[in-house]
């Protein structure tokens, strides 16, 4: 089989299959006890994870070179890093909100690369000279896998919040720093005014003692109307979405870098505030002030939950807004 057939079998497959896995997660989650559709939808995310590697490196023998060079490329990349992190999620979190909101994702990913993009955008062209560099595979390889990791957490995060309704919850599990961090910060948390007074005697006039009503006591956590398994839901997936998040922000720190370096070699500037990396710095800084409130600060719950939402959508904006509509280096060039 021709290799460009075989690549629009491949994106046209991976499209296919992701809708049904998306609709598989969906229905599964309006039909709790239909436990097999969870199954399924695990392993369609795995096989449209083999379908996207199948096209990249089928791409990577036509072109010569990494895969990574136009939008059709890194979208498909994109989408390939999204379903692995998935993955992972899924195996740690075992809970199938993790496909309830990552498949959507990756499905409208695929759909937009193989759909909605010229058929001039999707070929493979020669390289330019600036990107004939090993710089290359190392620097928008580890960027995009960064991308699909924050994307990923911050998708839970959103499901997070989805699940608590947006209630600010305690939560009893180690998804700030380690357990022990989370004790100390309860024992800090606990204040006179939370500890159980002693009960009030009054004398009267005949000098009789009588014992007052003891007042209630204040309690740090919030009243919530959830039921138990929401709850441990809603901790697992604060857990995950930290956990998705510390592992995307290293690579994109690294994929900064990195960036930085190969931009000296081919431009003669570590940095020239590009529209791309102006906001590849405002990313690095939503994500470090989200780690820096949980690691530093004790946040948990609906803070960071909502900080990491804002950070998915400055992610899109980061990899595809300014690509598409800004002016710079970076730009593909399709919509202005």
């Amino acid at each position: 089989m021709d290799l460009v057939v075989l690549q629009t079998w491949l994106d046209n497959t991976s499209f296919g299959l992701l809708l049904v896995t998306m609709l598989l997660y969906w229905v599964g989650a309006a039909f709790p006890q239909w436990t097999l559709l969870g199954s399924l939808g695990t392993a369609g995310m795995a096989i449209a994870n083999l379908c996207i590697a199948a096209l990249l490196g089928a791409r990577w023998i036509e072109a010569g070179y990494f895969p990574l060079s136009n939008l059709y490329e890194s979208l498909f990349f994109l989408a390939w890093g999204i379903t692995a992190v998935h993955l992972l999620a899924e195996r740690s979190s075992r809970s199938r909100w993790v496909g309830i909101v990552t498949a959507p994702v990756a499905m409208g990913i695929t759909a937009f690369a193989a759909l909605s993009l010229p058929d001039t955008m999707q070929g493979s062209e020669p390289l330019v000279p600036a990107l004939k560099s090993n710089w290359l595979m190392m620097h928008v390889s580890v960027m995009m896998l960064s991308y699909s990791a924050l994307m990923v957490g911050s998708l839970l995060a959103i499901a997070f919040l989805i699940v608590t309704k947006g209630q600010n919850i305690t939560l009893r599990g180690s998804s700030v720093g380690t357990g022990s961090f989370r004790d100390k910060v309860a024992r800090l948390a606990v204040t006179p005014a939370a500890i159980e007074p002693e009960p009030a005697l009054a004398i009267g006039s005949d000098g009789g003692v009588a014992l007052l009503d003891r007042p209630a006591a204040e309690t740090a956590e919030t009243a919530v109307n959830l039921s138990p398994q929401r709850l441990t839901l809603a901790d697992t997936l604060d857990n995950i979405s930290y956990r998705t998040i510390g592992l995307g922000f290293p690579l994109l720190t690294i994929g900064i870098i990195a960036g930085g370096v190969w931009a000296n070699e081919a431009w003669g500037s570590y940095w020239s505030w590009d529209p791309k990396e102006t906001w590849a710095f405002i990313t690095w800084l939503v994500f470090a002030a989200y780690l820096h409130a949980r690691l530093t600060k004790g946040w948990q719950g609906r803070r960071p939950a909502i900080l990491a939402a804002v950070g998915f959508g400055v992610v899109w904006v980061c990899y595809l807004g300014v690509n598409l509509l800004g002016k710079g280096l970076h730009s593909y060039g399709w919509f202005f």
